[in-house]
């Protein structure tokens, strides 16, 4: 599922445009072309509907639609086009720093130049054609002796205001960019947050066609003139937005977070007391006289009503809803099982290996070689046992931490050039944890930070208090040549790893991780 505000915004734009311009050939066949001739004549002025009427007002409009389609098909594209950073190993967020430096290399700046070339281009462009049908449509204001395009308050003939034609196409312009780039900021968003995504997704969707909705009703009836004056319009907002607003807040907020608990719960009636109380504010803006009453109906027709359709509204769609919750949480987890999925094949053909490697390197009196069978055995059987579950002691998590780094460290004691330090504390670690969410850290500092022929360090320190673990790891940085086959590989589970994180423990964890000069540095504390 994907977000659909960009589409749907131009769906709206394009059959807005497609109205304007039924709505004004409507008009101006039920107009009499002499009201716009009358000025001319009475001036002396030669008078041309085409050139006169029909260009400037269709021509401008032609201009902004297609400006409006070069900026959403062509400039915000580009501007917009992922660019992936590293930091250190793995991709994450890098520093200020960083990105100062980055956005200095030129990739950054060279795109800032290219939008405000644009920029100036599109003003330019469209400030000629809007002061051009300024003048051309009202061409006989303008034939006085000592006439000029540019505005002077002390001159008291009426003269064409250039530069407020270009000021105010400027302004319309900026607002826009503005607004486009809250848009594409919200976009990001959505589609980067992990948790819930599926959810927040289709909630975005629901909004942006909703909108398309009612704001081409009062479009259609304004254009073919079909409504007068702005107190419909005033009216319509004021009513269709608040119904809308408690639809999707019973909906998808509030009935869902109620789960199977009873409807009148005290917590649940004050939310719906608090919300409807808040929509039902704009309420009185579409009546003139009697706010007071206005507001009191309002709020009883959103509770007593709107509540209830909403409810049964949600009942139809509850099993959705509740899929769309929990759809995430279920991928990253079936994910995550799919990640270690190869070290799970066969695993009886593998413990009987192993087991008979074990038994042979005791025979050999090779004691070394027979723990790290034993170790890798251990955690080969972690994988596949506790690796499902939702949450494990924590004594488990550091006992297969301990045999990867004692399996690692038993692979590089023969270097002298690399030194490993781990002080992991089970002292007050009393906690429950998710399974494998601290290995990939340290998988990823050994396989980045190790080199053969460099000094090379790893530094891994784990404590607990009642309330928070503290996890971090230290270690060097190497740059991979390119003829290595690890080069283009990223550690096991890494990226899994941020996204449970932020599901399983939202508002619950803080991870820093800093990667510059020759050391990669990566903390990580929750309060499970």
């Amino acid at each position: 599922m994907k977000v659909r505000w960009r589409q749907h915004e131009m769906i709206f734009v394009t059959m807005a445009a497609a109205m304007l311009l039924g709505g004004y050939v409507w008009r101006m066949r039920n107009t009499a072309w002499q009201q716009y001739a009358g000025p001319f004549i009475n001036n002396h002025v030669p008078f041309n509907l085409f050139r006169n009427v029909l260009l400037p007002d269709i021509g401008v409009a032609l201009l902004l639609y297609c400006t409006y389609l070069f900026l959403n098909l062509v400039t915000i594209p580009r501007l917009t086009s992922p660019k992936k950073l590293e930091a250190g190993t793995a991709q994450i967020t890098v520093s200020l720093k960083k990105i100062i430096i980055y956005a200095l290399a030129g990739k950054i700046l060279k795109k800032v130049l290219w939008l405000i070339v644009q920029f100036v281009l599109i003003v330019l462009l469209l400030g000629t054609a809007y002061n051009a049908a300024v003048y051309l449509s009202h061409e006989w204001q303008f034939h006085y002796p000592g006439f000029s395009i540019f505005f002077n308050k002390n001159n008291p003939n009426s003269q064409l205001n250039i530069w407020g034609g270009y000021a105010m196409i400027a302004f319309l312009l900026g607002a826009y960019l503005l607004y486009a780039f809250v848009r594409e900021s919200v976009i990001n968003a959505i589609e980067e947050f992990s948790g819930r995504r599926a959810f927040r997704t289709f909630i975005c969707n629901q909004v942006t066609v909703f909108l398309i909705q009612i704001f081409l009703v009062p479009f259609f009836l304004v254009s073919f003139n079909l409504v007068h004056g702005g107190r419909f319009v005033i009216a319509f907002f004021s009513l269709v937005i608040p119904l809308f607003l408690v639809f999707m807040s019973n909906t998808y907020w509030l009935f869902p977070l109620k789960g199977e608990g009873s409807f009148f719960a005290r917590p649940v009636i004050n939310r719906l007391l608090i919300t409807t109380f808040l929509f039902t504010l704009p309420f009185p803006l579409a009546f003139p006289t009697d706010h007071i009453s206005v507001f009191i109906i309002g709020w009883a027709t959103q509770l007593l009503v709107i509540t209830p359709v909403t409810w049964l509204v949600y009942q139809q769609k509850k099993d959705k809803i509740l899929a769309l919750v929990g759809a995430q949480k279920a991928l990253v987890k079936s994910t995550a099982d799919l990640q270690f999925l190869r070290s799970q094949i066969n695993p009886h053909f593998l413990f009987n290996v192993l087991n008979t490697l074990y038994g042979a390197a005791l025979q050999e009196k090779a004691d070394r070689t027979a723990t790290g069978i034993q170790q890798l055995g251990d955690m080969m059987r972690f994988m596949l046992h506790e690796n499902n579950l939702d949450r494990i002691d924590m004594n488990r998590e550091i006992d297969y931490l301990n045999n990867y780094i004692a399996l690692q460290k038993l692979r590089t004691q023969s270097s002298p050039e690399i030194i490993i330090e781990d002080n992991i504390s089970e002292q007050n670690c009393h906690h429950k944890i998710a399974p494998m969410l601290l290995i990939p850290f340290v998988e990823n500092a050994f396989k980045h930070g190790i080199s053969l022929t460099e000094k090379s360090w790893i530094k891994i320190n784990l404590a607990c208090n009642e309330k928070e673990i503290i996890f971090s790891v230290r270690n060097s940085m190497h740059f991979r040549q390119q003829d290595d086959p690890e080069k283009e590989k990223s550690g096991i589970g890494f990226k899994n790893v941020l996204q449970r994180l932020k599901l399983i423990y939202p508002g619950k964890h803080t991870i820093t991780a800093n990667g510059e000069g020759k050391e990669f540095f990566v903390q990580l504390s929750i309060q499970p």
